[in-house]
Formats: C-alpha cells, structure tokens, sequence
C-alpha cells in the first residue's frame, strides 16, 4: 500500500503525462471534460460519444486505448483519471477519478 507521501510523488509525476495526452487529442479532453461535467454519475460509451459528437470506436480507444491510433499508456484509464464502473447486465460505465476531476477542473480554470 503507497504511503500518502509516494501518492502524492506519483500525482505530480503525472500531472504533467496527463495535461500532454490531453493537450494531444482533442477527443480525450473532450470526453475527460464532458465526464467532469456529468458529475459523479458516470456514463456509458455510447452517451459519450453522442455529447463529444464522435463516434463509440473513439471514446472506447481514447479510454482503454486501443492499437497504435490510441496508446494504453495515454488512455484516460492508463493515465488513471478515468475509471471504469460495472453496472449490472453487462453494461460498463464510466467516470472521472478524484485525481482527473482534479486536473480537469484546473484545466477549466486557465
């Protein structure tokens, strides 16, 4: 178990792996912020893509990651700012962390 010390080392590790993923595709930063917007509830692959105005293929890649177009490493849940809830029959939701509301809301900010 990571001590509050190493947590926090390895947050501010991040920030800044984060903020460039982000920066990099616009499809990642617009489901990171359409999440934030949502609150807590979480959504499903689908409803993303609807509100960010892409396709599921996207937001499933730009979330898990998937081939070489969206790397594991600079998913939203590699990066740890997103995770994923199960929710019942089969259906997978997903939603923010307390670590990815925490930079998205910085990024609103600027």
């Amino acid at each position: 178990m990571q001590s509050e010390k190493e947590n926090a080392f390895s947050k501010e590790y991040m920030r800044p792996l984060v903020i460039r993923s982000l920066r990099r595709s616009n499809i990642r930063k617009r489901i990171a912020e359409y999440l934030y917007d949502i609150g807590a509830s979480g959504s499903y692959t689908s409803e993303i893509a609807y509100n960010c105005k892409t396709t599921p293929t996207n937001v499933l890649g730009a979330i898990r990651g998937m081939g070489s177009r969206y790397k594991i490493e600079e998913s939203l849940m590699g990066l740890e700012i997103v995770e994923q809830i199960n929710s019942g029959k089969n259906v997978k939701l997903y939603r923010l962390t307390d670590f990815g509301r925490e930079i998205i809301g910085s990024l609103k900010k600027q």
